[in-house]
């Protein structure tokens, strides 16, 4: 069929859509589809990107069913052509309830498990656990991350040999370190296919390293690691009081560095802002290059909304853009959120997306983005503040007892409020071990339970931690 009769039932078809829609839901997921051609009763239409094609299947899937039945014939298939950056090969058809999903092959990983530490592993089977879509194309450069990527860049083309080994990058959540780690390792795979790149969080590696010690694999363990060529770990300080993990990574450490190994930590702090680490790893990790990443400034925060917009074929006003860019300045997460709710929000409500939508969308997403987040030390700020007693007595070994009931409820409420293990606890307050916390929660709860002035005093410290 010939382009212009294409056109005409596809408009045929967003007649009667039109009719069955909110305006701003049919402006924004009907108007950028182009309908490409109806042949052998397959009617192909592009959209802009894999989220337009599944809020579609999710959304709207029936009312287009309906409509190409009562349009075109019963009989008609809908294939969608999904507009990726540099590709149109991605085809989804939808035949009746029967929905096929060929994904492009630039977009596959070659297995979604967990290398196994204990298990030698051939190299063509080796995945390095990398998310192929954080890359360098679409990590934009700033004045917050210019020196950071910079270095990443240069590593890329000599990985283990530049001075910038290890690479430790630092800063708050959200301001792109896990993106430019999966990035520098995407891009050392494309140079150099035959290095054994693996990106693996903290939490992650202290799991494989206790069940090394459960399964007397630990040696495993260990060769496993030391045959990494480019060893990216995330979230360093999730390691804090964890005294043998530290132990087996510094030996790791050391091994590939000697060897000409590329090492590449993040953390939310500097080295020398972390708590509960060893000194010697904390001498290491500042052998090469130390580098934070700043929250983005609105030029960044604007590049950023302009990628998200553009990627998901979405239509948002510049005024909104600007608004957005201006007023959601922690990091480029939020950013990406408050694109999908003010979507969400304009398809729910029935509203144009416009300055008051995102001014409302912004006004109730800032307030959780604002919340306090709890930590250890605020817990013992307030914790000795109540008690009417120095920070630094609750570190010192004195038996007073209100030194050490502040101890234990400094202990307690930190195992109430934050996501620190019982060791990562203990060797932040007074360098205890799990058991001294284990038995300082316990001695708490009891106390609370038979003592009302006690259980009212914790609900009034609360009360302060959390405002």
């Amino acid at each position: 069929m010939n382009p212009s009769s294409t056109q005409n039932l596809w408009a045929n078809c967003l007649t009667v859509i039109q009719d069955n829609i909110p305006e701003a839901a049919f402006k924004t997921w009907f108007l950028p589809i182009v309908p490409l051609s109806y042949e052998n009763k397959v009617f192909t239409i592009q959209v802009p990107s894999q989220f337009f094609y599944e809020y579609l299947e999710d959304k709207f899937v029936d009312l287009l069913k309906t409509t190409l039945h009562r349009e075109i014939g019963k009989d008609t298939i809908l294939q969608y052509r999904i507009l990726m950056e540099n590709t149109t090969n991605t085809v989804v058809d939808y035949r009746g309830d029967a929905k096929t999903l060929p994904v492009d092959k630039g977009h596959i990983k070659s297995s979604n498990k967990v290398p196994n530490p204990f298990q030698k592993v051939v190299a063509d089977d080796f995945d390095s656990q990398l998310n192929l879509k954080y890359t360098f194309d679409n990590f934009f450069e700033g004045e917050s991350n210019k020196l950071a990527r910079t270095a990443g860049e240069t590593i890329t083309k000599n990985p283990g040999k530049t001075a910038f080994n290890p690479l430790f990058l630092h800063g708050t959540s959200g301001v792109g370190k896990t993106h430019l780690c999966h990035a520098i390792g995407t891009r050392i795979k494309e140079l150099f296919p035959e290095k054994r790149v693996l990106y693996v969080s903290a939490h992650l590696f202290k799991i494989q390293y206790a069940d090394a010690g459960r399964y007397n694999t630990t040696n495993d363990f260990i060769n496993f690691y030391q045959g990494i060529d480019v060893l990216i770990i995330d979230d360093i300080h999730e390691l804090a009081g964890i005294e043998r993990t530290q132990n087996t990574l510094f030996h790791i450490f050391n091994h590939l560095h000697q060897n000409n190994k590329q090492l590449i930590l993040t953390s939310d702090k500097a080295p020398a802002e972390l708590q509960g680490v060893e000194e010697r790893l904390l001498t290491r990790f500042r052998w090469g290059l130390t580098t934070k990443i700043d929250h983005p400034d609105k030029g960044l925060r604007s590049k950023i909304l302009q990628n998200k917009i553009l990627h998901d074929g979405l239509s948002i006003p510049e005024d909104v853009v600007d608004y957005i860019a201006e007023n959601v300045t922690d990091n480029a997460r939020d950013l990406e959120g408050i694109i999908v709710s003010i979507m969400a929000h304009s398809l729910v409500y029935n509203k144009e997306i416009d300055l008051s939508l995102a001014r409302r969308v912004i006004g109730q997403a800032i307030k959780k983005i604002e919340a306090k987040k709890i930590t250890i030390n605020a817990i013992e700020s307030v914790v000795c503040d109540f008690y009417n007693i120095k920070s630094e007595l609750i570190h010192t070994a004195s038996r007073k007892r209100q030194i050490v009931q502040a101890r234990q409820v400094t202990m307690y409420l930190s195992k109430s409020y934050t996501e620190m293990s019982l060791a990562q606890i203990g060797s932040l307050i007074g360098k205890k071990n799990h058991a001294t916390v284990l038995h300082a929660c316990k001695t708490v709860k009891e106390q609370m339970e038979v003592d009302k002035v006690f259980r009212d005093e914790i609900a009034e410290i609360e009360k302060k931690i959390k405002s």
